[in-house]
Parts: C-alpha cells; structure tokens; sequence
C-alpha cells in the first residue's frame, strides 16, 4: 500500500517536470508555463514564445530535476552525461563553466551569459535581476592553465570601462572554486 502512494507521487513529480529539447547549439523550452516559470528567475532567453537555454543553463536544472530533456533529432530522453558530452564538443571549456555558473547559482546569484574577451558571466546581486545592471563580471580560470597577464589587463580595462567589478573564478584541481575581485593590475 505505502508502495503505490510513493509510485504515485514520483510519477506526479515526474510530471511536473519541464519538457526541453537539445538542439545542436542550446537547449529549448516551448512550453507556456516553464518559459514564464524559468525565465521569471533569470533562466534563457525568451523569444517567439519560447526559452532558449544555454547548456550550463541546462546542466544545472537537469541536475536540480527541474527539467527533462530530450534529443530533438531522435526523440530519446537526455540525462546529464549525454548532456555534458554534447555541450564539451561545441565548448572545450563546458566543464568550467558549468562549475562555475552552478556554483553562483547555489549562492543566490542570477549569473547570465558574458560578452566577450574572457568575460564568462554576468552576474547580479541577489534580488537584483531584471531591477538593476549585473555588478559583476566573471573570467573563470582553470588552474593550471597560464592566463597571460596582458589578457587579463585588456579584460580589466574593458570591465571598468563599463563600470563594472571583474571577478576571477579560479577553479582548483578538486572542482572547487576561489573567487578573487580584480581592481588594479600594475606592472613594475
């Protein structure tokens, strides 16, 4: 008896589940309810009637069971592996980024994709999203992996040109990430 009453509420939760579709470059969500539901909380894009996720985006509420994704070609459902195989061959860097981007996301940030030289995500502080400008300007870095400092002072300058903070993400070996505030790079 106790059986059944549990088979019927994972089946319940199953439901409620939001359909999204992998295509080859994002992930879609078409339906009325999970776009309003995702995009209200600073998921996706929203365009025709329709979210367009990024594939952190989709990672992370994959791994939250938030979504359901399937492959739009075949039909079959996607689980977080496949999902994260496809997103590393269109990005080398998927990895990082989706550490990254669950890891602001765990703290209460709204992190939305960057603009260019380096610059990960955007980010707002908590309550701010869709009220104010993002504060802050993540350039996730990989241990290991050299960043050449004229790099890092061209994204410098181009961040306080738009009045904005830069962060660094410095992911460690084990996956865990130290975030340091760049406001000063001089060179001697």
């Amino acid at each position: 008896m106790g059986r059944s009453k549990l088979e019927a509420e994972e089946s319940r939760v199953a439901e409620l589940k939001i359909k999204a579709s992998m295509r080859e470059n994002d992930v879609l969500v078409s339906s009325p309810e999970g776009v309003e539901g995702l995009s209200s909380r600073g998921y996706g894009v929203p365009e025709n009637g329709e979210l367009t996720l990024t594939f952190y985006e989709a990672l992370f509420l994959l791994g939250k069971e938030v979504i359901e994704v399937e492959d739009e070609k075949t039909g079959e459902k996607t689980g977080f592996q496949d999902l994260l195989k496809h997103f590393q061959s269109v990005d080398e860097n998927a990895w990082v980024r989706y550490l990254i981007y669950r890891d602001l996301r765990s703290r209460g940030y709204v992190a939305r994709e960057g603009f260019g030289l380096g610059i990960d995500f955007r980010v707002y502080e908590r309550g701010e999203y869709g009220k104010e400008t993002a504060k802050y300007l993540i350039f996730g870095i990989q241990e290991g992996q050299p960043v050449s400092v004229e790099e890092l002072a061209r994204t410098l300058r181009y961040v306080q040109s738009l009045k904005k903070n830069l962060v660094l993400a410095v992911i460690n070996r084990r996956g865990e990430i130290v975030y340091y505030s760049l406001s000063q790079l001089t060179l001697k």
